[in-house]
């Protein structure tokens, strides 16, 4: 027996429906390109998305036809996520940071018919627009007086003059929920990158789960700056997760520095952020010098790689802010974890607490994980036994877009995506990745986790940022060292960094080198490139061999 409830897709229309008829005047107020500040409402919002989805109709655009993006966080870029998928094409989000080659294979392979981005990006424009011949249109993100004279990209058209020429009179289509809505590639550090292919439902339901109380807790009650760019896995779906609670967002457009970031939270009375950690370094870098301090800001979750626990202290007892850690992938939406405490956890100690807070959290509703040894059995959720990281969910990736299927089968015939993390889950459930599978240190039949030793060298005050790699060893087969550069105006000798590993970590886990770097590379979202690391240290011979 059926139950005799309505049926109704989940589609991504019905979230900017909901936003404009009930939170019709919550504010979207973005930094633009042309350094002004913008403001408008989800009403207007709704109506803009509406026209670009009638210039995608004149334009012939077929149902699941790709609209792609090189666009920073701004309110033109949030028109496309509803007035392209509502209107059933797909959008494809571009990094813009990846090689031009890069951008230009991802286009061709995601047969891409137009392509909009911000005036920031025409030199990489005119770089690959002529390697790409499935784009029919180019179009910039700007007003019709800002459009460049000679480009030199042929038939370049404003997006405002686009749109403008179009009605907001438009009906958003009904179709299956579980039709392509958007597309984000993996950053590609090993060969071509592969493009997630998310849905109309997986995308709703993350926005649901991303909203919860021990999620990321958004309402309408909230100022929120994604600083997490919408380009990557959708700014983790905060822009969708906003317009289903109603919150007032604020987008930073290209100013991502330190100094930009704080004046526009102070400005605009920002609760709660969300960045990778490099980001937040560089702000914490800007206000301490200075002695600033936030008046609005309470909460911001950190992902994308893991936050040093130093972070974590700096934001917790010099700033007030509550660090609410996170874990995903691009394959899974991407949010599979978020540590929030449970009530028995409140009582504890403030160390006691912070031991659970540096860890990546617990599951959301919706996402199943175990750990698994090397012949496939799962691992105890004791703390310490460390396996393979598994990952199941309606939000995470079953096939990658033609490509194949990385799933594992378990006995029960469920397919399993295998993160390529190495992680410990407690008997709580909350999970700590101790390494990715190919960075963990392999030494004398024992593993090292390169995060913790990257953490331990974060929390010296005179390290900026720090990498740990292993370097090949005859007797032990790997032994680690880590690679760091300092604060501004700061000084260590290698002597005092490696004895400030003492009592920290076991003796055998200390490393065997520190070596000074101007900087350490990092990856189109911000993660560091420990692939690039390797190669400039290749001629690199440890101590005494």
């Amino acid at each position: 027996m059926l139950g005799l409830m309505q049926s109704q897709p989940l589609l991504i229309s019905s979230l900017i429906e909901f936003a404009e008829r009930h939170h019709g005047d919550g504010e979207i107020v973005s930094r633009r390109v042309e350094g002004d500040i913008h403001r408008y409402t989800y009403k207007d919002l709704a109506a803009r998305s509406r026209q670009l989805a009638n210039a995608l109709d004149r334009e012939g655009l077929q149902f699941s036809d790709r609209v792609a993006s090189l666009a920073w966080n701004g309110y033109r870029h949030m028109e496309m996520y509803f007035g392209v998928s509502g209107s059933g094409r797909v959008l494809h989000t571009i990094n813009p940071r990846l090689h031009p080659e890069q951008i230009a294979w991802i286009v061709n392979h995601a047969e891409d018919q137009i392509l909009c981005f911000d005036l920031t990006f025409l030199p990489l424009v005119q770089a690959v627009h002529a390697k790409c011949p499935t784009v029919k249109k180019w179009v910039a993100l700007c007003d019709a007086d800002k459009l460049p004279a000679d480009s030199g990209v042929p038939g370049l058209t404003s997006y405002e003059t686009w749109i403008g020429a179009q009605t907001a009179d438009y009906t958003w289509p009904v179709f299956d929920e579980n039709t392509a809505s958007s597309m984000c590639y993996t950053s590609g550090t090993t060969g071509n990158p592969k493009a997630a292919l998310y849905s109309h439902r997986s995308t709703t339901l993350h926005a649901y789960a991303a909203a919860l109380p021990d999620v990321m807790c958004l309402s309408a009650r909230d100022a929120v700056l994604p600083v997490v760019p919408m380009f990557h896995v959708n700014a983790w779906g905060i822009p969708y997760s906003a317009a289903l609670t109603g919150c007032k967002l604020v987008y930073p457009g290209p100013a991502m520095d330190g100094k930009s970031i704080y004046e526009l939270i102070e400005a605009e009375q920002v609760t709660y952020a969300a960045g990778v950690p490099t980001v937040w370094q560089m702000m914490l870098g800007h206000m301490k010098p200075a002695g600033l301090k936030f008046s609005s800001l309470r909460r911001t979750v950190i992902g994308g790689s893991a936050c040093p626990p130093a972070m974590i202290t700096a934001f917790q007892d010099d700033f007030g802010v509550e660090v609410l850690h996170a874990w995903g992938m691009t394959e899974m939406s991407p949010l599979g974890t978020l540590c929030t405490l449970k009530n028995k956890q409140l009582g504890l100690s403030k160390d006691e607490q912070m031991k659970v807070r540096q860890k990546q959290g617990r599951s959301i509703y919706g996402v199943d994980m175990k750990i698994v040894g090397g012949n496939g059995e799962e691992l105890p959720w004791d703390g310490k036994t460390y396996g393979d990281l598994l990952v199941r969910g309606p939000w995470i990736l079953d096939t990658y877009y033609k490509g194949e299927s990385p799933l594992i089968q378990d006995a029960q015939g469920r397919g399993w995506f295998p993160t390529g993390d190495v992680a410990t889950i407690d008997p709580d459930g909350f999970m700590q990745i101790t390494d990715r599978s190919k960075d963990v240190i392999k030494s004398g039949g024992e593993w090292i986790s390169s995060i913790d030793i990257e953490n331990i060298a974060m929390g010296h005050p005179a390290i900026a940022m720090a990498a740990c790699i292993g370097m090949p060893h005859p007797k032990w087969d790997e032994r680690p060292i880590v690679a760091v550069t300092l604060k501004p105006g700061a000084e260590v000798t290698r002597e005092e960094l490696l004895h400030f590993y003492e009592g920290k970590t076991a003796k055998w886990q200390i490393p065997d080198d520190v070596v000074f770097v101007d900087a350490i590379p990092l990856g189109a979202t911000g993660k560091m490139l420990k692939t690039r690391l390797r190669e400039q240290l290749k001629d690199y011979k440890l101590p005494g061999l």
